[in-house]
């Protein structure tokens, strides 16, 4: 049997944390905050809203496992607004996730992989053509509707790593 948490760690997370896939519940007014577009993604790629599906539908899919893991990163910020430490700690959450993600889809082909923000795979999302990785790619948890702090306090798992850190958590179910 794979030990899924020291492969986790091994893969670059800083925080794995076991998954109850029961304490997983969506919400809408997370799910509001895509339409309000932000992050320029919303009806532009095919792991956001509305592509990645509907809350009920994402939901629907969430239920079908048993097991998951949290994943997080921590970067260190050198002043409180960090824009590079942002940015390198997100880019290094991909980085991990895309690791992680291929690691247990030999085992699990049909994991779900949730990470934060959509899917950075491709430079540029082929949307409204077909995904060009429909097997790799990784929508955010906020897209399927969960509030992320919420689901690190559900499961024991800090969401807050101390001042002057900033977190970004991504989690597997299989």
């Amino acid at each position: 049997m794979t030990d899924w948490k020291t492969l986790a760690e091994d893969c670059g997370f800083d925080a794995v944390t076991e998954l109850d896939v029961s304490t997983l519940k969506t919400e809408t007014w997370v799910r509001d905050t895509c339409a309000a577009d932000k992050c320029h993604a919303y009806d532009k790629n095919w792991t956001c809203p509305p592509a990645c599906g509907t809350l009920e539908e994402c939901a629907e899919q969430m239920e079908k496992y048993e097991n998951g893991l949290l994943l997080q990163v921590v970067g260190h910020l050198k002043t409180s607004i960090d824009a590079k430490c942002y940015l390198e700690t997100g880019e290094r959450l991909q980085k991990s996730l895309e690791q992680f993600s291929d690691k247990i889809r030999e085992t699990y082909p049909d994991a779900l992989v949730l990470g934060a923000g959509g899917c950075r795979i491709c430079k540029k999302c082929a949307y409204p053509e077909p995904c060009r990785f429909p097997g790799r790619s990784i929508s955010s948890m906020e897209a399927y509707g969960l509030f992320v702090s919420r689901v690190c306090k559900d499961n024991g798992a800090e969401y807050y790593h101390g001042p002057k850190t900033i977190t970004y958590t991504g989690c597997v179910l299989y």
